[in-house]
């Protein structure tokens, strides 16, 4: 169970997060995207469609105003931890088709039954994956699958997630997918696969209202 959560940890959005509406300007060469991945958009729209996800499933598991207001007080990266958990999704399924891995739907089932067993039922599976990983019910079944793909692909490369043999794997991705960041939500780093924040002083940052539109 160590390695899954580690892994789920690695590849999953931070949970409970304020959702940033940053008022800025587009990208130029990509109006209306969040990112472009391999010469496909995830437009604004999806991300913050994904946030909304993310934020009614929290609403409905807490239906104490004041709790779920702590919980939305608690950062104000949602929607950055979501673009790049959507980005580094599309990384590893690049990696793992780049070494002939796969993953079928009865092993994501047979990993979910071992997961609700251990955890005490498909309820309080979806309440731990929202809780520690920012993950609402209706993606649980797409995060397993790429747990197992990320566990796959490492096993064939003869390492594990959280050695710098996997992560060369999906920087080599990274760098094949020519990923570009909207600058309002900072640049892809290719060799760590990861998000960082630009730092652009003309973004006002917005999430405070935002959040109390959505509470």
């Amino acid at each position: 169970m160590h390695r899954r959560r580690r892994t789920a940890l690695v590849l999953s959005a931070a949970i409970a997060a304020t959702a940033p509406l940053l008022a800025a300007c587009g990208s130029e060469a990509h109006p209306g995207a969040a990112a472009v991945v391999g010469g496909q958009r995830i437009t604004v729209a999806e991300l913050q469609s994904r946030v909304g996800e993310v934020r009614q499933a929290q609403r409905a598991a807490i239906p104490d105003t004041a709790q779920y207001e702590q919980v939305v007080a608690k950062t104000g990266t949602l929607t950055r931890d979501t673009l790049h958990q959507m980005v580094l999704d599309r990384v590893l399924d690049r990696a793992a088709r780049d070494a002939g891995v796969g993953v079928s739907r009865r092993e994501v089932q047979e990993m979910r039954s071992g997961l609700e067993r251990q955890a005490g039922g498909e309820k309080a599976l979806e309440t731990a994956w929202l809780q520690q990983y920012g993950v609402p019910p209706r993606r649980l079944d797409d995060n397993l699958r790429l747990q197992l793909e990320a566990q796959k692909l490492a096993a064939k490369l003869g390492t594990d997630t959280s050695r710098p043999a996997f992560w060369k794997a999906l920087s080599t991705a990274s760098g094949e997918l020519r990923i570009d960041l909207n600058p309002r939500y900072g640049s892809w780093d290719v060799q760590k696969s990861s998000r960082v924040e630009a730092r652009t002083p003309w973004l006002r940052d917005v999430s405070t209202a935002a959040a109390q539109q959505q509470a």
